[in-house]
């Protein structure tokens, strides 16, 4: 016992910095590199498209099936229930967790959103078709089906985690992830149809293990190092909004702090660093240019329009994922059938949506997406990160 508690005094003595990633961030999955629209061979050094989501490998997700309707996520210490709920109000979740006795376990609750976005898989892709399609998640251990609540592409599962205002006007909303597209967006907790239709209904994925999602910043005066996920992160962003390709590059090229290495963040890098319970989402250690900001990441994702949509663009590698620090805006008709549109806040502050990477400023004036009329800046901002050493 002396020696136990001797190493955990030393452990606890030793520098932040020389301690393990209490946060561990899972890799996205995306083992392809893309270009402006296709899949190209990684660049092999700097230069056009060089340094994003496939370059850096991170911790791959390892999960373990306990063949009892569980399933242990070997990187996060996390335990999820295979399967989500049937759809329920938003309300009626955190009820549903603590009367769970899934596995023999009385201790389940509601994902947050970090928690639930450890899940996504980005080799994943939505085509149309279901049947051609492949989900966000890794199906060989978690259960998923196509047909959601919503729209086929979405299944949005909820998280415990609430807007920090109301959206679409004047909504109670929390975030939900949708593994049928990728996307993370706050959905009303009243049905979007109207109040009088009665709250919002959507499955939960119960989890159980360890808190997970914690930062521990530790600010210099160019740089944030969070020494829970081992990233070191530009303080503030330089204010120029960028294309994808020029992202990219500007990450590469960067020296900051008399530091090289920087690169362009993953979708789950840039998502570790969102908090949701403030608008803008982020912690006031980071500096923002733009309080509104959209921030690229070098994640690729694959998704195409409804059929009866016109062609903008394709699942063959032409989005690029971006959080939206500010309000993720979208045109809303008010009030309904008047023909009148409106910008508002659709999705909340933190949502993860999609981009064009081929798009410019001023290049969708009125907005445009698979899912609705959403802002389509062409270009956005850009944060970049680096692996923190010594």
């Amino acid at each position: 016992m002396q020696f136990l508690l001797l190493g955990m005094a030393l452990l606890a003595a030793l520098p932040a910095a020389a301690q393990p990633a209490r946060y561990p961030i899972v890799a996205t999955g995306q083992d392809r590199c893309f270009g402006q629209r296709e899949a190209i061979p990684c660049p092999p050094g700097p230069g056009a498209f060089f340094g994003q989501d496939a370059q850096h490998a991170g911790r791959a997700a390892v999960y373990r099936d306990n063949a009892d309707g569980t399933v242990a996520d070997l990187i996060t210490g996390l335990t999820w229930a295979a399967a989500p709920s049937a759809p329920v109000a938003f309300a009626e979740a955190e009820r549903l967790a603590r009367e769970s006795r899934l596995g023999g376990h009385d201790d389940w609750r509601v994902p947050s959103i970090r928690e639930l976005h450890s899940l996504l898989d980005f080799r994943g892709s939505f085509t149309g078709n279901p049947a051609t399609s492949r989900p966000y998640i890794d199906t060989q251990v978690f259960r998923f089906a196509y047909g959601g609540v919503l729209r086929p592409a979405e299944v949005p599962e909820w998280s415990a985690t609430r807007a920090a205002q109301r959206i679409a006007g004047d909504q109670e909303a929390a975030f939900a992830i949708g593994f049928g597209d990728g996307r993370v967006v706050a959905h009303p907790l009243l049905d979007m149809a109207g109040r009088a239709r009665g709250p919002n209904q959507l499955p939960v994925r119960l989890v159980r293990g360890p808190a997970y999602g914690q930062n521990a910043f530790e600010p210099t005066p160019t740089t944030v190092r969070d020494h829970a996920t081992r990233l070191e992160w530009q303080r503030s962003d330089d204010g120029v909004v960028r294309s994808w390709e020029a992202a990219l590059a500007h990450c590469a090229g960067l020296v900051l702090g008399g530091q090289r290495g920087w690169r362009l963040p993953h979708a789950k890098e840039l998502f570790s660093i969102v908090e949701h319970g403030r608008v803008p989402a982020i912690s006031p250690v980071f500096h923002l240019a733009d309080a509104a900001a959209y921030a690229w990441t070098s994640t690729t994702t694959l998704l195409a329009p409804p059929a009866s949509r016109p062609r903008a663009f394709g699942s063959t590698g032409e989005l690029a994922v971006y959080i939206a620090f500010g309000p993720a805006l979208g045109r809303v008709e008010q009030p309904p059938g008047s023909g009148r549109f409106a910008w508002q806040d659709v999705h909340g502050a933190g949502a993860q949506r999609s981009d064009p990477k081929t798009a410019f400023p001023g290049g969708f004036p009125n907005g445009f997406a698979p899912h609705g009329i959403e802002d389509i800046r062409g270009h956005n901002h850009v944060r970049c990160v680096r692996d923190l050493t010594g």
